[in-house]
């Protein structure tokens, strides 16, 4: 069974695992839209769940970046 819906914002999506922390920075550096005009950029078709929470999780580096969003060490 497929399950597919629609977000309009980063807040309504929920996140796991190692992906939580990127979408909290996002939301906490009020970068939502920018965020969410990556995302359209980058999944044109869109994406599963999946593959959202996924791309939060390994390529925090390119979103935080592309957010300009600065990085605790």
């Amino acid at each position: 069974m497929k399950l597919t819906y629609e977000i309009t914002n980063i807040d309504e999506f929920k996140a796991w695992s190692g992906a939580v922390p990127t979408r909290n920075a996002i939301i906490e550096n009020h970068k939502q839209d920018e965020f969410m005009m990556i995302l359209e950029d980058i999944f044109p078709d869109g994406c599963s769940e999946t593959e959202l929470n996924d791309f939060l999780w390994f390529d925090d580096e390119f979103i935080f970046s592309a957010l300009d969003i600065k990085q605790e060490e």
